[in-house]
C-alpha cells in the first residue's frame, strides 16, 4: 500500500499541512472523553509519530488503541506543540489486531527478558536503535573499502580446513548419526564431499588467494566457531570484516585498521544523532565524548613484552597470571586500555606459540608480527598480522603444529608462485557495534544470537 515513511514525515517540511498516509505499529496510546492520542513507529526512525484522534471524526477506535496493533492512518500532517509534527487523523484502518497479552507493555523490560523473544524485541526503542546503527556501520564499512579500490570478495562458508588451527569448527555432514561405518575415515569417505568438512571460522585463507591477484580485497560475512564460551563477548555465529592487502607489512596493516575504525565511527556519529543521544542517555554516559576522543587522538601501539611489564609492575592482583608467553585475558586488556592508556591500543609482536601458524615470524625467533586492537570496555575487536610469505618457514610452523599440509596445498602454493609481503586483519562486527553503542552483551547486537545450548 502506498504510504510515506515516518522518517520522511518528521524531516520533510514541505509535507506540512498536506494529506498523508502513514503505516506503523502502536507504541503508546492514551484516551480521553473527546480525544485520543497514539504514538506510532514504522522502523524507519527511532522517533515516534503522534496521531491525534478527534472522536467526532474517527469513531471506532477501540482496536486501534492496543499496543502492538498495526495501523494505516490517513490525515493531515501539522506542527505539534512540542516543535515536531503530528497527524490529525481522518481515517484509521486496523491492519493487524494485537491482543492484550502482547509481551511489550509500557513498563521497561530487562534485556535478559527481551532475549527470550528475539522476534519481538526489535519493536522496542533499544533494538530499533541497535539495528539501525548496525545497518549504518555495515554501509560505512563497504564505503570505506570501495572508495579505496578494495575488491569485495565472497569467501566460502563451507570449508575443508580450519583457518585458525584451533579445532573449533562446526562439522558439516549429509549423513548424520550412523553406526554402519567402521571408522571416521570411512564415514567421511562416504559423506557428501568425500572428506571432512565444516563451517568456516574465517575467510582469511581464501582472502589471501584473492589478494595475491587483486592486490587489495575485503570480505564481509558470517563466521562460525564452536567455542564453548558463555561470556558476554562470544557467540557461535558472528559477522566478520576481513581485509587482505598485498605489498603490506605490519605497520601498514595497523594504519589501515586505525583509519577504518575512525572512518566508520565518524560516519555513524553524523548519520545517527538520535540513536547516539539514546545510547548516551540510557546505556553509556559519556559515549559521545568517548567516540569523539577516539576520532581526535592517535591510537597507542604497545609491544606485547612491554604490555606484560606494565601488567606486572601494576601490582594488581589479576585472576589470571600475566607472565611472558600468556594470552592476554579480558582483565589484562581492560587494565591496559582503561588504566594505562585510556584509549584504544594496538598490542604487537606476540609470542608465536599463542598465535596462528600463518603469522610472519620475527627475526628474534620467539615472536610473530601480529597485532590485536584493544578498546576500553570491550577488549579485542581486531586481530591481525603480517602473513608469513616464506614457504619454508610456513611449512615448518605447520609441521610443528602437526597440521595436514595436503589440506592447505592451495595456501602453500601462494608462497611458491610470486609470493609478496602481505597482511590483513579481522574485525568482529558485533564487538564494534557494542563499542559504539555501549551495549554490554553481544547477544543484544545480533538478530538471533547462537550460543551454547541456545538456537531458535
Amino acid at each position: 500500500m502506498k504510504h510515506t515513511d515516518i522518517r520522511e514525515l518528521l524531516n520533510n517540511k514541505s509535507l506540512l499541512n498536506m494529506e498523508v498516509t502513514v503505516c506503523g505499529w502502536v507504541r503508546t496510546s492514551r484516551d480521553s472523553k473527546n480525544m485520543a492520542f497514539l504514538e506510532m513507529n514504522d522502523g524507519t526512525t527511532l522517533m515516534h509519530l503522534q496521531i491525534v484522534i478527534d472522536k467526532a471524526v474517527v469513531t471506532d477506535i477501540d482496536e486501534a488503541m492496543h499496543l502492538g496493533t498495526s495501523l494505516c492512518v490517513k490525515g493531515t500532517l501539522v506542527p505539534s506543540r512540542q516543535g515536531s509534527v503530528e497527524v490529525n487523523a481522518r481515517e484509521i484502518k486496523v491492519l493487524g489486531v494485537c491482543p492484550a497479552e502482547y509481551p511489550l507493555q509500557k513498563k521497561r523490560h530487562s534485556l535478559e527478558y527481551l532475549r527470550s523473544m528475539p522476534h519481538i524485541r526489535l519493536r522496542t526503542n533499544t533494538f530499533n536503535a541497535v539495528f539501525r546503527v548496525r545497518s549504518v556501520l555495515a554501509s560505512s564499512i563497504h564505503r570505506y573499502f570501495q572508495d579505496r579500490n578494495y575488491i569485495y570478495i565472497n569467501t566460502p562458508l563451507l570449508t575443508g580446513s580450519d583457518c585458525e588451527g584451533a579445532g573449533e569448527v562446526f562439522k558439516v555432514t549429509a549423513i548424520g548419526y550412523s553406526d554402519k561405518y567402521k571408522s571416521e575415515e570411512e564415514y567421511y569417505a562416504n559423506d557428501f564431499f568425500g572428506q571432512k568438512a565444516g563451517l568456516s571460522v574465517s575467510g582469511q585463507l581464501e582472502g589471501e588467494v584473492a589478494a595475491m591477484a587483486m592486490g587489495k580485497i575485503y570480505t564481509f560475512g558470517p563466521s562460525f566457531r564452536a567455542e564453548i564460551s558463555n561470556t558476554p563477548r562470544h557467540v557461535a555465529e558472528f559477522w566478520h570484516i576481513e581485509p587482505e592487502v598485498a605489498f603490506a607489512e605490519l605497520p601498514d596493516i595497523i594504519e589501515i585498521a586505525e583509519e577504518m575504525i575512525k572512518y566508520i565511527i565518524s560516519d555513524w556519529l553524523e548519520k545517527c544523532p538520535d540513536e547516539l543521544k539514546f545510547f548516551d542517555e540510557h546505556f553509556e554516559k559519556g559515549l559521545l565524548n568517548k567516540l569523539n576522543s577516539l576520532i581526535e587522538n592517535e591510537f597507542a601501539v604497545c609491544d606485547y613484552t612491554e604490555a606484560i611489564r606494565l601488567l606486572k609492575d601494576s601490582k594488581k592482583e589479576f585472576a589470571y597470571p600475566c607472565d611472558w608467553g600468556c594470552d592476554l585475558q579480558t582483565e589484562h586488556e581492560r587494565y591496559i586500555t582503561e588504566e594505562v592508556f585510556n584509549k584504544p591500543v594496538f598490542i604487537t609482536n606476540y609470542p608465536k606459540q599463542i598465535k596462528s601458524f600463518y603469522m610472519k615470524q620475527n627475526p628474534d625467533g620467539k615472536t610473530v608480527a601480529a597485532t590485536d586492537l584493544l578498546v576500553p570496555g570491550v577488549g579485542e575487536i581486531i586481530g591481525g598480522s603480517e602473513r608469513e610469505a616464506d614457504y619454508d618457514k610456513l611449512v615448518e610452523a605447520m609441521r610443528k603444529r602437526k597440521m595436514n599440509l595436503e589440506e592447505y596445498s592451495d595456501y602453500l602454493d601462494l608462497r611458491k608462485f610470486g609470493s609478496v609481503p602481505h597482511g590483513g586483519f579481522g574485525l568482529g562486527f558485533e564487538r564494534m557495534i557494542m563499542y559504539v553503542t555501549g551495549m554490554s552483551n553481544i547477544r543484544d547486537v545480533i538478530l538471533y544470537p547462537r550460543t551454547v545450548d541456545n538456537i531458535r
